[in-house]
């Protein structure tokens, strides 16, 4: 098979597309014949070497994918060969085939194309667990998203309009913010332009939001705290901008607010039954229409190069998608 190699810690651009022998399913797990995988900014860390874990080179990158199960190892009971899947795997999803375990696998949506399926399941997965879980928003809250074109962001405003809430989504341009508007957003802000602080509390009346959306950090994270509301909750989704923001524990004092660390994977992970639940209730939105996956980009595994730099230059709108041949 064909695979994206990891061989040192550097930019993406450092990949190798090489040959290696076919993966095989041990107990529990099952060997998919990918047809899409997603790229998300997480996978850029890995490949630098700064992931919160981290895993040593040489490796195959890629935590999530969509395919068709090529085999079964021992044990395992939902699925058989020529299954279509989507899975989230422990890295490996850059390649023609990937192993994955059965209980981190689920049957691709009738209503998704493979493409689709691919940025499924860490976007959606994290925007759900974090609106439901960490923040549990309520119908008639009101929601601020940073980085609101991206892959995430734009996940986060579907789901949060799905649940109710009025979203202001913030973002680097004005194009990106159409986007964000097209996808649901009630009002938009773009934070090169105006003051995102005091934009925020005038679309809100003064009050501030009930809760922020960050997957970016860095500089936007200390206008967006003080633009919460009383018993607002700021969701700490990821570091985009590349800078680990301090948090302003005066400011949480005032408001009585909380910072919320997200991290799903590990959450899933801890909590099977749950994750079940939020997959089968995103599931039941994307029947209703209330969420629609968007892939914007899709590169074959050929051109990677070019497709992680739509990821590194925060060009993306919506999912980047990488296809095997």
């Amino acid at each position: 098979m064909r695979a994206l190699v990891c061989k040192q810690y550097g930019p993406p651009s450092q990949l190798t597309l090489d040959e290696l022998d076919d993966p095989k399913p041990s107990k529990g797990q099952i060997l998919i014949k990918v047809k899409a995988a997603g790229i998300n900014f997480p996978d850029v860390l890995s490949i630098e070497g700064k992931y919160q874990v981290k895993t040593e080179p040489p490796f195959i990158p890629g935590n999530e994918a969509s395919g068709i199960i090529e085999a079964v190892g021992e044990g395992v009971e939902r699925f058989k060969p020529g299954d279509k899947v989507i899975t989230m795997s422990k890295g490996g999803a850059f390649a023609d085939k990937c192993i994955s375990d059965e209980n981190t696998t689920i049957p691709l949506f009738p209503a998704l194309n493979f493409s689709q399926g691919a940025g499924f399941m860490v976007t959606y997965g994290t925007s759900y667990h974090a609106l439901k879980q960490s923040a549990e928003l309520k119908e008639g809250e009101t929601i601020l998203v940073l980085g609101a074109a991206g892959g995430v962001g734009v996940t986060a405003i579907e789901i949060a309009k799905a649940m109710g809430a009025r979203v202001i989504a913030a973002a680097s341009s004005n194009e990106k913010l159409e986007f964000a508007k097209d996808v649901g957003a009630d009002e938009t802000v773009n934070y090169t332009k105006s003051s995102l602080k005091e934009v925020v509390k005038e679309l809100t009346n003064g009050k501030g939001v009930d809760v922020v959306y960050d997957p970016v950090g860095g500089e936007l994270t200390d206008a967006a705290l003080r633009a919460t509301a009383w018993h607002g909750r700021y969701l700490i989704i990821g570091f985009a901008s590349g800078d680990i923001p301090k948090f302003a524990a005066n400011i949480l004092l005032l408001k009585e607010a909380s910072a919320v660390g997200v991290w799903w994977g590990t959450w899933a992970a801890k909590n099977p039954h749950k994750h079940i639940q939020n997959i089968k209730e995103l599931g039941a939105m994307i029947a209703s229409g209330n969420i629609t996956p968007r892939v914007t980009e899709e590169f074959t595994i050929d051109q990677y190069k070019e497709a992680f730099q739509v990821i590194t230059e925060r060009r993306a709108k919506g999912k980047v998608i990488l296809t095997m041949n």
